[in-house]
């Protein structure tokens, strides 16, 4: 027959194992009574399992802690409905596509809750906002391709009180260790948010910045295939009959479209000359019509441009192109960048270390958005060629033993500070108007 102390000894092996929960066990030993409640033996020295009592009722091996496993004047009813009261913080990812959006939820240390499949339409954002906020308070919510199928679900979350996090797709180590589906990615997404690993704000789209992006997507379109357009007409004309070639020899892009448009090549296209005719004054037609539609865009571009950022214009340098491209790269909302650094990086003009041995330098960045870049290289090639300054600049740094990439390495950081102060002051005056605006129309309310 076991002692007390082996009677304690066991109690406590099996109360770790089982949780001390088996009620008819500890009555076979004497520790707890007929209501559950624990007993002390009456035996001098005999203590509870911390030791924390000598002679008075043990309380902390109860099923329904009392006494000294809460604190006193709280009853069982209002602890229980502060645990309930309590809301649960989880996170949401979104893996985008076309017809449908797939979204998951974890917890705060990333415990996977429910994934559910959602139709890529309003009610269907509707439905996935819903769905989220049944599982508790939603922090943030991981959205993959914001510039893409995710854009307006990032809207309509945004407009719900949300916080959307834009999320890169995994890597290619990712995928092959943990594999590839909508489940996944969407728990990979609400990962990345919860972890703190993703952190980026995504571009509002839903100001006169969109527009402007907008109406330079089917601008550029066009003049990518009005100079499609003008190398055809060139190459025919190197393989045309010398009979036509005499007539078209040495002319402009322009003037090449209108002489191939008044062409006449007849009605027998077997001959040639006669289909090369044919091709060529379609080719005129096209490039010609082209020509009026890039016109027409340029004329929508450059107020909206003038409204969106006016002292942008104002840089030497910058044309309403190369305004609209910059305006297009920081998005309606360039405060989501975090300094005139982070500017720099995402134009790809942020210098990268390059030294070696006794040799210190810095090279060009090849990442970041390379159309971005391309206009900073715009700014910088006007500037070396018509600003006093820059010219002084560029020879001082070719003195000094630099080659010309560069300097103009140095002189697009330079142009990337100083167009980022210029986004952040006309942003912070649409705010500011945009504000006004609508407390005018809150009062006439």
């Amino acid at each position: 027959m076991r002692t007390d102390s082996e009677d304690v000894w066991w109690l406590l092996r099996v109360g770790l194992t089982h949780g001390l929960t088996d009620a008819d066990w500890l009555s076979s030993r004497g520790f707890v009574g007929p209501l559950g409640e624990a007993t002390a033996r009456d035996r001098t020295g005999v203590r509870d399992l911390i030791g924390a009592w000598s002679r008075s009722p043990t309380t902390v091996l109860s099923a329904r802690p009392a006494g000294a496993c809460r604190p006193t004047g709280i009853s069982e009813r209002t602890a229980v409905t502060s645990m309930t009261d309590q809301a649960l913080e989880v996170t949401g990812g979104v893996d985008t596509h076309g017809e449908t959006h797939h979204a998951a939820v974890v917890d705060r240390i990333g415990r996977h809750l429910a994934d559910r499949e959602f139709p890529a339409t309003g009610t269907g954002y509707r439905q996935l906002h819903a769905w989220l906020r049944s599982f508790g308070m939603v922090t943030a919510v991981g959205v993959e391709g914001t510039g893409a199928y995710g854009a307006e679900l990032a809207r309509t979350l945004r407009r719900a009180g949300l916080k959307v996090v834009e999320v890169d797709r995994p890597d290619r180590r990712t995928r092959r260790m943990k594999g590839k589906s909508d489940p996944i990615d969407a728990y990979a997404a609400a990962e990345a948010v919860a972890s703190g690993r993703a952190t980026g704000t995504p571009k509002s789209r839903d100001g006169i910045v969109e527009a402007v992006r907008t109406l330079r997507v089917v601008r550029r379109s066009a003049v990518k295939s009005r100079t499609q357009a003008v190398n055809q007409a060139r190459q025919l004309l190197v393989t045309a009959p010398e009979s036509l070639r005499a007539q078209l020899r040495g002319l402009s892009a322009a003037a090449l479209a209108k002489a191939c448009a008044r062409l006449r090549p007849g009605t027998d296209l077997a001959d040639p000359a006669r289909a090369a005719k044919a091709a060529l004054r379609r080719l005129g037609r096209r490039i010609l019509a082209l020509s009026e539609e890039i016109d027409e865009l340029e004329a929508e571009l450059k107020p909206l441009t003038a409204r969106a950022a006016p002292e942008l214009l104002a840089l030497k340098g910058v044309g309403a192109d190369v305004a609209g491209q910059l305006l297009a790269t920081a998005g309606d909302n360039p405060d989501r960048l975090r300094s005139e650094a982070a500017f720099a990086h995402l134009c790809g003009a942020a210098p990268i270390p390059a030294s070696s041995g006794r040799r210190d330098r810095h090279r060009l960045n090849r990442g970041g958005d390379r159309a971005a870049n391309h206009a900073l290289h715009t700014i910088v090639l006007s500037r070396m060629r018509w600003d006093e300054r820059t010219r002084a600049y560029v020879e001082r740094r070719t003195g000094e033993g630099l080659a010309k990439k560069d300097i103009m390495r140095c002189l697009k950081r330079h142009v990337a500070r100083e167009v980022y102060r210029v986004l952040m002051r006309s942003i912070h005056t649409t705010n500011t108007g945009r504000n006004t605006a609508q407390s005018d129309l809150i009062e006439a309310a």
